[in-house]
This record gives structure tokens, C-alpha cells and sequence, in this order.
């Protein structure tokens, strides 16, 4: 019986894209760009110790409409990774505005993922005119109780450090039990470029500077208030996958009703990725939300 394979490559193949360095905001920034520059522009960003190929089932068929950016953030892929004692989501803003100003856009859409969505969240609270649409999988950046416990936390939190402590090929394949819900999904490809990203010298201890915004303290002082929230007047899509976590999918809920301006889309047999793993639904929906008037 054949089966069709799938890699990293299989989706960019036919795809006309550049990838570079850029100098934004004083951090050595790997990044991707497709598509004409003169459409309107589309910014995506991923999640927690990832890297730009968490899209490269997006940026193909995104291209066709948009001029589309990915990047690795700081401390995270093939980007710097300055020594501090953590990296607090000004950074992470402070970054994507420096990719604005190196790239020289005034004004995009941004795709974000779980802490990709929360620095989009956070950005777009910061500097409403440069911001158009917002998407927003596994919603996350809203102020946590002192006691908050979360096994979907815990979880991010030990399965990375753990990797990176001993970059074996399970223990990064075991990461992607939560991203992604279908096992033939998480391909090969995925696997090996994010245990050279782990294996890389640096990055044990830029993981520790990743990982400590995960604790409540540390969250607190990035999260914007309930209030913040509410100033936001953007058109909001978000996900809401069915096989995710419930903290996210509560998560989700909590943004929809603090968000005046938002509407949620299920869907199901996905988890974390749901771009990635729902492509096929994924891409279409999308584009047409960032393309429908506001």
C-alpha cells in the first residue's frame, strides 16, 4: 500500500521564499518571507521553543495573497540568544517591532500561536495602528491567580527541559504528543530540526531564560490586565481545537468574552498545531478571514 510522505519540504517545495538574518531590535533574527511585498502583510509567530517551520504548511498558500513573514524568536530556533535572566514578552514585542522596522512594514495581520499568540495579543495592545487582523490559536497572556496550577503548563514547562537536557530523539518526538493530536502527523522532519535546534550549545541555557515566564510571577509581569484586553477593538479569529488542552480551550473562551470584536472557530481532531495538523482547513478559513472586510 503507498503512503504519501510528508516533510518540512514537501510544502515549500514549490514555493519562492528567501531565508535571512536580520538585525530587529538588536537580536540576530532568522526568518523566512514569500509572497509579493506589495500585498498586505501577514506576520506569523510560534509558540514556546519552537521555530518558523511550525508554518511551512501556511506560508505556500499564504503567499498567493499576502507578503508573509516567519521567524524564530529570541533565544528560540536559529535566533540570538542574548544572555539575561529571562525573556519577559517585551522581548519578544520589542523583537517583532524591530522586524517591522528592519522589513519596513507599517501595518500586518499577525498569526500567532500560544506564546506567539500572547506576543501578538500584547503587540497589537501596544501598537494598535500597525496591527490589522488578529488570529489567534491556543489563546494564553491573561493574568493568572497566585495559586494557578495547570498540568498543561507543567507540561510544556518539564517536557522541554527535559529535552534539552538529554536531546534524544524520544524525549523530542514526546513534545509533540501535546502539539499535535494525530501520531502520523508528527513527522520525522519536525522531530530532527527541532533536536538540532536542543543540541545546539547555547541553548540549554536559553531555555531555562524560555521556560521561566511559565511561572506565575513571571507571567503576571507579562500579562496584560482584563482590562488591557478589553481596549483591544481588532478583528479577532480564534481557535478553538478540540484535542488541545482544556487550559487553552478555556483560555480561548475567557479571550472571546473580553475581546469586543472576536468570533471562534472549532475544530476538531487537532490539538496545539492546529495549523499545521488542519492545514487543509486551515489555510482557506484564514485567508479568507484577513481578506473579508472588517
Amino acid at each position: 500500500m503507498s503512503q504519501s510522505y510528508e516533510s518540512i519540504w514537501s510544502h515549500l517545495t514549490g514555493v519562492a521564499f528567501k531565508q535571512d538574518w536580520i538585525d530587529a531590535g538588536g537580536v540576530s533574527t532568522r526568518f523566512v518571507q514569500a509572497g509579493d511585498p506589495h500585498n498586505p502583510t501577514v506576520i506569523f509567530i510560534h509558540g514556546i521553543g519552537g521555530s518558523w517551520e511550525a508554518f511551512c504548511a501556511n506560508i505556500g498558500p499564504f503567499s498567493e495573497h499576502f507578503q508573509v513573514i516567519a521567524f524564530d524568536n529570541v533565544g528560540a530556533g536559529f535566533s540570538e540568544k542574548p544572555d539575561k535572566p529571562l525573556y519577559a514578552m517585551s522581548d519578544y514585542v520589542a523583537q517583532l517591532h524591530g522586524i517591522y522596522d528592519a522589513l519596513g512594514i507599517a501595518k500586518a495581520s499577525l498569526i500567532g500561536v500560544s506564546m506567539g499568540a500572547w506576543c501578538a495579543i500584547n503587540f497589537t495592545h501596544a501598537y494598535p495602528d500597525k496591527v490589522d487582523r488578529l488570529v489567534v490559536a491556543a489563546a494564553s497572556g491573561m493574568k493568572r491567580p497566585a495559586d494557578f496550577q495547570s498540568t498543561a503548563i507543567t507540561s510544556i514547562r518539564d517536557e522541554r527541559a527535559k529535552a534539552i537536557e538529554n536531546p534524544s530523539w524520544d524525549n523530542i518526538a514526546y513534545i509533540f504528543r501535546d502539539l499535535i493530536h494525530n501520531p502520523d502527523k508528527r513527522i520525522p522532519d519536525l522531530i530532527k530540526l527541532r533536536q538540532a535546534i536542543y543540541m545546539q550549545p547555547e541553548m540549554k541555557a536559553s531555555m531555562q531564560r524560555i521556560l521561566a515566564i511559565t511561572a506565575t510571577e513571571h507571567f503576571n509581569e507579562s500579562a496584560l490586565s482584563d482590562d488591557q484586553w478589553r481596549t483591544i477593538k481588532h478583528h479577532v479569529l480564534l481557535l478553538d481545537s478540540a484535542d488541545d488542552s482544556e487550559h487553552f480551550r478555556r483560555n480561548t473562551q475567557r479571550a472571546h468574552k473580553l475581546l469586543s470584536n472576536s468570533e471562534i472557530w472549532p475544530i476538531t481532531g487537532v490539538a496545539h498545531w492546529p495549523q499545521f495538523e488542519a492545514a487543509e482547513q486551515f489555510n482557506p478559513k484564514v485567508i479568507s478571514f484577513l481578506k473579508s472586510a472588517a
